[in-house]
């Protein structure tokens, strides 16, 4: 009987599964050795696909003769900085003595991939492959991984919708990036008045560019208006309360053009005349006409997945997902929580019925411990399978990300913002098994002289799960009613019906409509991977559902991308996102060519196309002529285009927005952190 050989995509990883074999291991260069098993690693990708001129050097050129460009084989070479590593794992693979290779690469598509290209660049043939699927990364899961290890022809699918992605972002980005690049990239740069650059888009990327650009024109178009509210002062002895008029069946201005809504006026002498209807000749009390009290539950939100945590994370500590992404990565690879790249955030059933050894093991985390302990102690995790934290419906590759309970010694080594990312993911875990908070709230409406007030207050009966809440979340997120007026609260539960209050007096509130809030690098990730929601064709809508665009493992680093190549602006301490010059001058470009990678339907319908590859529903040569008939399609349009006059006018229109600062142009308000 040969070994068996284990591969794992990092170091890290390969050390964790060479402690669960629990056999001695000798340390050799790249790869250690047991009696009965070998491990080794990659460094994330060993492979990339070759560049055009490596087909033919004539492709080095870029210019329309060469366009498009589709190779019916692709070619793969190695990733310069990992030849030595690649060599180790090559070797290791082909070994005579070894019969059975597990693979142990991360548990999803670019796992899968990394592998692929590698038995594929090494030639591996006549051995037992198997695929090891894992949630963490703690001894107790290693084993059951590989205990539990199937075939790895049961992820062919899977295989091909990872291949598919690398080949369809490679094909779009050389296609259309060269063709504009020809087209325009001359005009771009002599408008910038800088050093050549090409225009460099993709099937994401773009796509993000184009919300932002969006986000930014509404910003820019938007006209504030005013509008003014009235508020009356009513109360008994001392005890007052503000009440705020609305329209109502038979008030003065039921259904009058004159309103701004159903809660104001569009003009302050509009609401000064209903005040002086209601004073003169004397203020008259108002009458109590409805009053209800109940109870309101509000349920602890589902569990993180990385999209959620990311967005978190930008919004309490104002690190970007990147960094995000990096710190999960590492408390992940220190066995603190589970798989961090997932869209899921549930758990599954199997893992609900086993919840009770991750809440053992966080007794044991001073700042949550007694919580955890709480929990157990009154058996609160008793059926959490049955509740909405759990659905195996919901979860593709892998569920939400909680704390293991194990690993807790390596905390002390955790440094920057990685102990506050864990505790917000032990606390986000452990409120799922409180009660829900429980609100008492009085809502009351009054009349005056035909004209309706409408007053309420909440206060806050049973905590429930908020005694988990991170503490500057409470603080961001402190909900109103949570901070009530006692004062108020008792005046109002005092009332019934046909009650009178003393009016006190009125005034004038004047407000006015805001614009939408620019994306932060924490919801430009959630607007991703919610892309579906923006589509306005209901159809279509429904059918990419859940889709968005990008990935968990890929949306950091495409937000980091526009940023380096100066196509977006991020702001350090706010974490506030906007598009720069050139940003929005390629955004024009490709709006004025292939205008459908700006929308989150071609994305996210392409993203869509790629889960079916993975299903089994649609096959490889089937998506493989949709994409290159796409291709085709646009490049040509492209090439017969003749627009850049009205280009120049569309950039002269938009330099009005920018202005010069340091030699690098920036959108003044995105130099103000708005």
């Amino acid at each position: 009987m040969g070994k068996s050989l284990f591969i794992a995509e990092k170091p890290s990883v390969a050390r964790e599964f060479a402690a669960a074999l629990k056999e001695k291991m000798t340390n050799n260069d790249g790869f250690m050795e047991s009696e009965n098993y070998v491990v080794t690693w990659c460094v994330g990708h060993l492979v990339t696909m070759s560049y055009p001129e490596v087909y033919d050097p004539a492709l080095k050129k870029w210019s329309y003769d060469t366009l498009p460009f589709i190779p019916e084989k692709f070619l793969y070479e190695l990733i310069p900085s990992s030849k030595k590593q690649y060599g180790v794992v090559s070797r290791q693979l082909n070994r005579k003595d070894v019969d059975t290779v597990y693979v142990c690469t991360d548990s999803g598509r670019e796992g899968e991939y990394i592998y692929r290209l590698v038995a594929q660049m090494a030639g591996v043939t006549g051995k037992t492959q198997k695929r090891v699927w894992i949630d963490s990364q703690t001894e107790e899961e290693i084993l059951r991984g590989i205990r539990e290890a199937r075939p790895l022809s049961d992820y062919d699918n899977l295989a091909s919708s990872a291949y598919l992605r690398a080949i369809e972002d490679y094909l779009m980005g050389i296609n259309f990036s060269r063709a504009l690049s020809v087209k325009y990239a001359r005009t771009l740069n002599d408008v910038m008045g800088g050093k050549y650059q090409p225009v460099s888009v993709g099937r994401v990327m773009t796509c993000v560019l184009g919300m932002v650009v969006r986000r930014e024109r509404e910003i820019r178009n938007f006209v504030k208006e005013p509008f003014y509210r009235v508020l009356g002062s009513f109360g008994k002895g001392d005890s007052l309360l503000e009440g705020e008029w609305r329209t109502a069946p038979g008030s003065r201005y039921e259904n009058s053009p004159l309103l701004y809504k159903e809660n104001g006026f569009k003009k302050r002498e509009t609401a000064e005349e209903l005040i002086k209807a209601l004073s003169e000749p004397e203020r008259l009390p108002a009458e109590v006409e409805k009053i209800s009290r109940k109870k309101e539950t509000k349920n602890a939100p589902l569990l993180y997945n990385l999209a959620e945590l990311q967005n978190e994370c930008s919004r309490l500590f104002k690190i970007n997902p990147d960094q995000t992404l990096k710190i999960v990565q590492e408390l992940y690879e220190k066995k603190l929580v589970t798989y961090p790249r997932t869209d899921a955030r549930v758990l599954s059933t199997a893992v609900a019925k086993e919840i009770r050894k991750n809440l053992t093991g966080l007794t044991g985390y001073g700042p949550l411990g007694e919580f955890a302990s709480e929990i157990l102690e009154q058996n609160r995790y008793a059926g959490i399978e049955k509740t909405r934290y759990t659905n195996d419906k919901l979860i593709t590759d892998h569920y939400a990300i909680i704390p293991t309970g194990q690993g807790l010694k390596t905390l002390n080594s955790l440094s920057g913002f990685s102990p506050a990312v864990y505790q917000l993911i032990v606390r986000r875990f452990l409120s799922i098994f409180y009660p829900p908070a429980i609100y008492e709230k009085i809502s009351l409406e009054l009349v005056v002289d035909r004209e309706h007030f409408f007053a309420s207050a909440r206060r806050l009966v049973q905590e429930g799960y908020l005694k988990l809440r991170y503490k500057k979340e409470a603080e961001e997120t402190a909900e109103d009613g949570e901070k009530e007026d006692e004062t108020l609260f008792s005046l109002l539960a005092g009332l019934k019906k046909k009650d009178l209050l003393e009016t006190k007096g009125y005034a004038v509130r004047e407000g006015e409509t805001t614009p939408p809030k620019r994306y932060t690098s924490g919801s430009m990730i959630l607007a991703m991977e919610n892309a579906g929601q923006l589509i306005e064709d209901e159809a279509l809508r429904e059918l990419i559902k859940g889709s968005g665009i990008g990935t968990s493992a890929t949306r950091a680093e495409i937000l980091k991308k526009l940023v380096n190549i100066k196509y977006l602006n991020l702001n350090a301490k706010t974490q506030v996102i906007t598009p720069t010059r050139m940003g929005e001058m390629v955004f024009e470009v490709v709006q004025a060519s292939i205008s459908s990678l700006l929308n989150p339907e071609l994305t996210a319908s392409w993203e869509k196309g790629l889960s079916y590859v993975a299903e089994g529903s649609v096959d490889y040569d089937e998506y493989m002529g949709k994409l290159s008939g796409f291709i085709t399609r646009q490049v040509d349009k492209v090439r017969k285009l003749n627009n850049q006059t009205a280009l120049m006018a569309a950039f002269r229109r938009d330099e009005q927005y920018y202005r010069k600062t340091g030699g690098r142009r920036k959108p003044a308000a995105a130099e103000q952190g708005k």
